[in-house]
């Protein structure tokens, strides 16, 4: 045990050694935590320019500019009366939508004979294309029930049957989980796991590779020959690190006003299995790559495209099957999920069961053969201990004969002479 604490401590000190690494592995999670916090700290889109083209300049287009005004997603950066050079404008302004309110609307509405209002919607960026048109139709609609409502009045149709008569059934939809739609809720979780898993992954390329490179690696076997414990001082520091960025995050919560507060235990538990699953990969990695750089080089192509592979923003369901399995090898790809169900839908540690057993698989893989490959290199090493200390003991053992045959010939010059 105390060697293996000795070991631990020279894993540290190899670590905090490195002041690149040191800052990456703290620094990374610390600065795209504010960073990305800040960005996403509103939570949901307000104020998207959108431009009116109102061609009736009636009592009725200039409801429904108030109404569109009055909405928070939208925010008129330009009224015009006419189409006149709308394509430059609508780049000038970066509006996400036009809305062309045609001439003689107020007039065709009370003869009903059903005018047209146009939206021409921007989407060269889907999210603010996606949030204005659904703001629009909102008070479009509005706007319609009301006309349509107010008719009825006016042609004397008792107010107990105006509802009846224009809606024949209810429709009533509730938002569960993330009633907000809060965007900072959805997306700042799974970049920051990715950001956990990077450092990891980048961290642990350099762990055997180092060893391999600077040839410390016979120092470290002289020190155990346990295949087993030589594994565990190189993941051991990571593991006991990762926590640290973990408590990191949980502070990041209370800074944001995130409320994460129900299964913070059961998250805990499954990331335990997502960072061993991750360490295990990369101890792969590095026993096989022993060179710092490729190792590192080869850790970062599979984690860089892991958050879209993960099916956290687009469903893994729509993607081809090859895309599927290669996503399925990813720590990540599991994790996420789990984080879902335990602190987005608020579901039991039960349903994250099949992701916790994905992880384990990928993390007994992971074990045995890191075990098999660094046992290799490990027995491979020994035979080379054992060479040259054979060497040594022959250099020894010749050096008497060599003085003796020395001394003889000293004394036969000696005699002669």
């Amino acid at each position: 045990m105390k060697l293996f604490l000795n070991l631990l401590k020279r894993e540290f000190r190899l670590f905090w050694s490195n002041n690149v690494l040191k800052i990456l592995f703290f620094g990374a999670p610390l600065l795209y935590g504010i960073l990305i916090g800040y960005i996403y700290s509103k939570g949901k889109v307000t104020d998207l320019s959108i431009i009116v083209v109102d061609e009736d300049r009636s009592p009725m287009s200039a409801k429904v500019i108030e109404m569109m005004q009055d909405n928070e997603v939208l925010q008129i950066s330009s009224l015009q009366f006419d189409a006149h050079n709308i394509n430059d404008l609508m780049i000038e302004k970066e509006a996400a939508c036009v809305v062309m309110i045609p001439k003689g609307f107020e007039k065709e509405v009370l003869t009903k004979r059903y005018p047209e209002i146009t939206t021409i919607v921007n989407t060269a960026n889907i999210l603010t294309a996606n949030y204005a048109s659904s703001a629009i139709q909102l008070v479009l609609g509005t706007m319609k029930v009301g006309a349509q409502l107010e008719t009825l009045r006016k042609q004397g149709t008792p107010e107990n049957l105006v509802l009846s008569q224009y809606e024949p059934f209810k429709t009533t939809f509730i938002k569960k989980n993330n009633r907000s739609t809060n965007y900072m809720y959805f997306l700042w979780p799974g970049v920051l796991a990715t950001v956990l898993q990077q450092v990891l992954l980048l961290g642990l390329a350099l762990s055997f590779a180092s060893e391999f490179e600077t040839g410390t690696f016979k120092d470290l076997v002289k020190q155990t020959r346990s295949t087993f414990s030589l594994m565990m001082v190189k993941i051991i520091p990571y593991l006991l690190m990762s926590f640290v960025v973990w408590l990191m995050y949980w502070g990041f919560t209370w800074w944001f006003n995130i409320p994460f507060y129900e299964n913070l235990g059961a998250l805990t538990l499954v990331a335990g299995f997502f960072v061993l699953a991750v360490c295990f990969i990369g101890i792969l990695v590095s026993i096989l790559i022993p060179n710092q750089l490729k190792a590192t080089e080869i850790l970062m192509v599979i984690a860089t495209p892991s958050f879209m592979l993960s099916g956290f923003t687009w469903p893994l369901s729509q993607t081809p099957e090859w895309i599927q399995m290669i996503a399925q090898i990813i720590p990540l790809t599991h994790f996420l999920p789990a984080f879902r169900i335990l602190i987005i839908e608020n579901g039991s540690l039960t349903l994250t069961y099949p992701y916790i057993q994905n992880l384990m698989v990928i993390t007994m893989i992971g074990f045995v053969l890191s075990f098999i490959a660094l046992y290799i290199k490990k027995q491979r090493t020994l035979k080379e201990i054992s060479a040259g200390e054979l060497a040594e003991d022959n250099d020894f053992d010749s050096e008497p004969e060599i003085k003796k045959s020395m001394d003889d010939a000293a004394a036969t010059t000696e005699n002669k002479k």
